[in-house]
């Protein structure tokens, strides 16, 4: 089948028939309207008085029929999309340029009457009025979608989908240019830092490009508004449509490890390994001797009263079993000389009734007590542990961490300090458990933690922290 006829084809298949007819049945009527018309002038100019008469009444019942029946239910067929849409304009330094040239001429065609600098005039003109059309034209009938990847840390560059469709049935689109629109007066950055530009996207098919994107901050991170700037085909005019595509990208505090990390993980290990052996948890069961077994292994009392050789079975050195917890206090960290008061390009996080958000410097010390939950949680991830987390407002079950550690981390890329309240009650809660080994991450200076937690628990202390650093 020919291309044309492909394309009238589709346009048959998505067309309102209903609309279609009646779009018909008006011309046809208003032809007739019209023939009548201009045969009543006809038969006027020739002296026939009645019958000029009585064709123009005829034309305009015709006329009246149309604008009662056929008219309104063409409007409400009608797709006015268009008219929501807001376009934005900006002449280019090469258009004031042609636009100068174009006025210079129009002056001097006026003055001299010249039919030469008329014409040259003319062809200015149009080519003015074809930018203007084909820019249009390229920039309408276009939808925009982002892609972002599931799980993305703070520092760490991913990779963002652009994807431009031209839902246009007959008609390509050149020179598209997607960008990110950042009010004036945030702080926040822009989630795309670049624009990207496509060249050509054939009709009724999309284009799609990734771009590199980094988040420096944990946080829920919002792009609202996109724009889609076109400046086809000469470059005098750019013209922008805005896009309202919200884009949301949850931000995960950053896992990797750095030295003061490194330097705290063996002394983690060794008090989970001597809690264990402390209380006699280390033994998994007894068996019978075998050849291979090793002698040291045997269990005499038991071999005694079994009256053959039994051997203990040991758990798992890697089998850890820990409950990860982050102490919501904010810290006091202070104010460092020469900086300001707010942090710029931080994410918004979320804020409880009554509270202030603020994410100024006596806060910094809780967003690296965050970063250090979120790295140790990581350690144990890739050590196959079992782990539990819990914090003011979140509690997970104890289960391999590969189950749960992006639940611990959706939540450590929104947590926020809380009241003294809940602080003591998360440690009043923590002191009433001692089954299960905690490693406890917080801000708050030594000498404040209940002694309560101190044989069944392994506390990380900012402090200690900063002096290691």
């Amino acid at each position: 089948m020919p291309p044309t006829s492909s394309t009238l084809a589709q346009l048959w298949a998505k067309a309102d028939r209903p609309a279609v007819r009646a779009f018909f049945l008006s011309i046809t009527a208003l032809a007739v309207a019209l023939l009548l018309a201009v045969y009543s002038g006809a038969a006027a100019e020739l002296g026939n008085i009645s019958l000029a008469a009585s064709s123009a009444l005829f034309a305009l019942a015709i006329a009246g029929w149309v604008a009662v029946t056929l008219v309104p239910t063409l409007a409400k067929r009608t797709p006015l999309r268009w008219i929501g849409q807001r376009v934005e304009y900006k002449i280019s330094r090469a258009g004031w340029l042609y636009f100068g040239a174009t006025l210079l001429v129009a002056l001097a065609a006026l003055n001299t009457g010249n039919n030469l600098l008329f014409l040259i005039l003319s062809c200015l003109v149009s080519v003015i009025l074809m930018s203007g059309i084909l820019s249009s034209i390229s920039l309408a009938g276009v939808a925009l979608h982002i892609g972002l990847p599931e799980h993305i840390f703070a520092g760490q560059t991913v990779r963002a989908n652009v994807e431009v469709i031209n839902g246009k049935l007959t008609l390509p689109s050149f020179a598209l240019r997607v960008e990110a629109v950042v009010p004036k007066n945030s702080s926040a950055a822009a989630l795309l830092e670049t624009p990207v530009f496509f060249a050509y996207i054939p009709r009724e098919q999309s284009m799609k490009q990734s771009v590199p994107v980094t988040f420096l901050k944990r946080g829920l991170h919002v792009q609202d508004t996109f724009r889609i700037v076109t400046r086809f085909p000469f470059g005098f005019l750019q013209k922008s449509r805005r896009v309202a595509l919200k884009s949301e990208a949850l931000v995960y505090p950053s896992v990797e490890s750095d030295s003061q990390l490194s330097e705290i993980f063996p002394g983690i290990e060794g008090s989970i390994e001597s809690y264990h052996k402390g209380r006699g948890q280390d033994l998994h069961t007894l068996r019978e001797y075998v050849p291979t077994d090793s002698a040291s292994h045997v269990h005499w009392k038991a071999s005694a009263r079994a009256g053959s050789l039994m051997v203990r079975e040991f758990a798992r050195e890697d089998d850890f079993r820990v409950l990860l917890v982050l102490d919501p206090h904010p810290g006091d960290s202070p104010l460092p000389s020469g900086a300001t008061t707010a942090m710029s390009g931080t994410p918004s996080l979320p804020v409880q009734a009554g509270e202030t958000k603020n994410l100024s410097w006596p806060n910094e010390r809780f967003e690296r007590a965050v970063t250090t939950c979120a790295g140790i949680a990581w350690h144990f991830y890739e050590r196959n542990a079992f782990l539990q987390f819990r914090s003011a407002g979140i509690e997970t079950s104890l289960a391999p961490a590969e189950e749960n550690i992006f639940a611990i981390l959706r939540h450590l890329a929104s947590a926020h300090p809380e009241p003294t309240e809940a602080q003591d009650a998360l440690l009043q809660d923590l002191a009433a458990s001692p089954d299960l080994f905690k490693v406890i991450v917080t801000s708050r200076p030594r000498g404040t933690i209940p002694a309560e937690l101190w044989h069944s628990s392994y506390v990380i202390f900012l402090e200690s922290l900063e002096e290691i650093r």
